[in-house]
């Protein structure tokens, strides 16, 4: 439906862009109307030379709006192409972001300026200008370039690409999108979180390393450890076949973690891929105590020992 919404808007524009550049086929305008948009109009997109009319004429009001019409076309196409042949690779949709980004910019900023040299702003004066402007301006934009710099370095340096999971601080989330300016990352609960590029530091990417599930289980001290691994390791390749679709080998067991106040903690670990830890952590979590309750091995709570004295 959307898609079909947007097809339609875009017919409309380029019907709307025709009319536009053909004064003729709009039975509304005036003879002298007409021939002062097409002047205007041949004038502006390097047709012909053409003469040029009053600032708010309906001729130059025309050319204004085919212009705006003519570069959203363009940069919007543009954009689409490189969205559709992007699809599939990570680093591709990557490079493609990054692109779609700079196209829009330039795009607005083309149409800014076309459409003040249409209106007959002196553009070249206004450059002229910018070297004083430049100065004060670049205090304020100073953190937006190096926004974009940062970007530019992430990107072309393979740092992280779209799809990607990260870890940066606290945050644990897949890279939704990458532009010149910000990443967006989205966490397991569904969280968005947009940080400027120049802001991110330390970043870890997941996904170029296999991550593992942990589970750490309680037993008694009154139980033994010894007869506790025979009745658990022979079970741990059954718990790897019905969870084939989030590990990635048998889980391991590791040995003794901590000798705890009221329980000898043992350690199964699990490969799994980090779009999976999460996953992997809860079954193996499940598994293991389903496991330790059909053979009978007890895993203590928290105990308190209190001594009476005499």
């Amino acid at each position: 439906m959307k898609k079909s919404n947007g097809l339609l808007k875009v017919a409309g524009l380029v019907v709307l862009l025709i009319v536009l550049l053909n004064p003729a086929m709009n039975p509304l305008l005036s003879e002298g109307v007409k021939n002062a948009t097409k002047a205007q109009l041949q004038s502006t997109f390097g047709l012909l030379a053409g003469g040029t009319s009053g600032l708010f004429s309906p001729a130059r009001i025309m050319t204004v709006l085919a212009v705006i019409i003519f570069m959203w076309l363009v940069t919007t196409l543009s954009c689409a192409i490189l969205e559709k042949i992007s699809k599939g690779k990570r680093r591709s949709q990557t490079v493609a972001g990054l692109t779609i980004s700079v196209i829009k910019v330039v795009g607005a900023i083309a149409t800014i300026v076309w459409v003040l040299s249409v209106v007959g702003v002196d553009i070249g004066t206004i450059f002229a200008s910018l070297g004083i402007m430049s100065l004060i301006i670049g205090f304020g934009v100073q953190s937006l370039i190096e926004d974009c710099v940062t970007g530019l370095f992430i990107i072309f340096e393979g740092v992280y690409n779209i799809g990607d999971v990260i870890v940066l601080d606290t945050f644990r989330g897949t890279v939704e999108k990458i532009t010149l300016r910000t990443t967006t990352i989205k966490d397991a609960g569904g969280n968005l979180k947009i940080i400027n590029n120049s802001d991110i530091r330390n970043v870890q990417n997941r996904s170029t390393v296999e991550s593992l599930a942990i589970c750490d289980i309680g037993i008694t001290y009154e139980s033994d450890i010894r007869e506790v691994e025979k009745l658990i390791l022979p079970e741990l390749p059954r718990i790897y076949e019905e969870n084939k679709d989030v590990f990635l080998n048998v889980p391991q067991y590791s040995g003794v973690q901590t000798l705890d106040a009221s329980a000898v903690v043992l350690r199964f670990n699990v490969p799994t891929t980090e779009s999976n830890f999460f996953a992997a952590t809860r079954r193996l979590n499940r598994e293991m105590k389903c496991l330790f309750d059909d053979k009978g091995i007890e895993i203590p709570f928290n105990q308190l020992v209190i001594h009476q004295a005499k």
